[in-house]
């Protein structure tokens, strides 16, 4: 598929929304990764000036305790060998979910039984549909356009705060990408800086305990219009900075679906990677100081077959 149909032209799916299935194929399992050709690729090492670096990682540990507390924290222990010569180490109990990640197209699915391009939960579970090694596989590499959420709240004249729960809807997008200076090109890794990862990070650890209880969270706004703004970028993925790229709370209930927790359209449907807890406030200061939103994005998922989700293991070159 080398055009994507805009969202209204796709086929109605039936829960409500939109189905993105079977465009790359009945047994494709990389969803809107498979924009990701490898001239884009070239296209996107075109992008690089100065070759600046900016590593998109969070370190181990930074989300303490875990945002969900059914997610537990990494531990790391060092070896030393004997005789003094070295050390080894080992990481235990480590949740690729719990800090920086992508999540894979078998982590929601568009409903509670069918996953992206129809999958079973059986599929996943037996056949390994879906799962983050085909991505690891494929390699994400392609053009990178940060969205300054703050940036774009301030100039519409929105009050923000990074700890609350603060819906981005398709004018705050938009005026994030006016504010990139970019038309969109299919296959952009969308990042979207909310500024929440370090909001997190200069809290108190009393108050960081208590927010697994009543976690508030920026993010996409819960809408149909969203998913349709996104569709139409003909973005491959989009990966922020806090907990669930979507506004948190989510509503979960069946009743609300597919738009009350968009994962289920944006992964379930559509085939989109979505990556959480990313490391963005380096690359936005610096986009912010030049007045360049674009650049090289790299990611080599952790090839871990069967796999959820994976450490993103990002850069961006600029």
């Amino acid at each position: 598929m080398v055009n994507l149909p805009d969202y209204d032209d796709l086929p109605p799916a039936p829960d409500g929304g939109r189905l993105g299935w079977h465009l790359f194929g009945p047994d494709d399992d990389l969803g809107l990764i498979n924009l990701l050709t490898a001239e884009r690729a070239a296209a996107a090492a075109g992008l690089v000036r100065r070759g600046e670096t900016f590593p998109l990682d969070a370190p181990l540990g930074t989300f303490s305790p875990p945002l969900n507390s059914a997610r537990g924290n990494p531990r790391h222990h060092v070896i030393a060998q004997p005789g003094g010569i070295g050390f080894d180490d080992v990481w235990d109990n480590l949740y690729p979910q719990a800090g920086s990640q992508w999540d894979s197209l078998a982590h929601i699915g568009y409903s509670r039984e069918i996953y992206y391009n129809a999958a079973t939960a059986e599929d996943i579970l037996t056949k390994g549909r879906n799962t983050i090694g085909h991505w690891a596989a494929h390699g994400i590499v392609g053009r990178g356009v940060l969205l300054d959420m703050p940036a774009a709240m301030r100039a519409l004249g929105r009050p923000y705060d990074p700890g609350t729960t603060a819906e981005f809807d398709p004018e705050v997008l938009e005026t994030a990408r006016e504010i990139a200076g970019v038309a969109y090109e299919p296959g952009d890794i969308l990042l979207l800086h909310t500024g929440f990862a370090d909001w997190y990070t200069r809290q108190p650890f009393e108050v960081r305990r208590a927010l697994p209880r009543d976690l508030k969270a920026p993010g996409l706004a819960h809408s149909e219009d969203v998913c349709r703004y996104l569709w139409n970028s003909h973005a491959a993925a989009v990966a922020s900075d806090t907990f669930a790229v979507e506004a948190w709370p989510a509503d979960t209930s069946p009743s609300a679906a597919p738009f009350g927790f968009i994962h289920q359209m944006l992964i379930g449907s559509f085939g989109m990677a979505l990556g959480e807890l990313w490391h963005l406030s380096d690359l936005a200061a610096d986009c912010a100081q030049t007045g360049v939103y674009v650049g090289m994005l790299v990611s080599s998922p952790t090839p871990a077959p069967g796999g959820i989700s994976a450490a993103p293991n990002a850069v961006l070159v600029k």
